[in-house]
């Protein structure tokens, strides 16, 4: 215990505070996704910017890492993973049309997984900072990290394709 006359080393409470907090992040994070995961009404220009947003972010980790190959590997192979795992995914998803709109319902635990494993990254790297080597890691310079864009921008990216093509062939038929 310290004397009272010293003063309170804050590197410890900041890490005790952190330690405390982060389970509750977690958990806040995963409660927010899980709502997510509920049925929903389809609405088609949602699906296209998910599309674009989701494709975007795989695009561009790819052009921070085009000269290293390692790096670009781990992306396309986190991709490759996302697009089966996104294609399987889209096969679960229950689409439904009634007189109030189109609803969708995506299989919530395998949407859950995919986020929760891209915040435990975006989690790990705000410990790194704060834990800290005294510099500041590169995003893109981990191949767990590229991994993880790829996967979580290719499953998401491609549950997004497939709302939207499914709303596109319900369109043509309404024609």
């Amino acid at each position: 215990m310290a004397a009272p006359d010293e003063p309170c080393d804050l590197m410890n409470l900041t890490t005790l505070a952190l330690l405390l907090l982060s389970p509750l992040l977690v958990w806040r994070f995963y409660s927010r996704v899980k709502a997510m995961m509920g049925r929903t009404r389809s609405i088609l220009s949602r699906h296209w910017t998910g599309v674009l947003v989701f494709w975007a972010m795989v695009a561009v980790a790819a052009s921070e890492v085009f000269t290293r190959i390692d790096l670009l590997a781990w992306l396309l192979v986190g991709a490759a993973g996302g697009i089966g795992y996104g294609v399987w995914a889209f096969r679960k998803t229950r689409r439904e049309v009634t007189p109030e709109g189109y609803f969708f319902t995506p299989p919530a635990r395998l949407g859950i997984a995919v986020a929760m494993l891209f915040f435990a990254r975006i989690l790990y790297i705000g410990i790194d900072m704060y834990a800290g080597t005294g510099k500041t890691p590169h995003f893109a310079d981990s191949p767990i990290n590229m991994f993880a864009v790829g996967f979580t921008g290719a499953y998401f990216g491609i549950i997004s394709a497939g709302l939207a093509r499914w709303r596109m062939t319900l369109k043509k038929l309404a024609e």
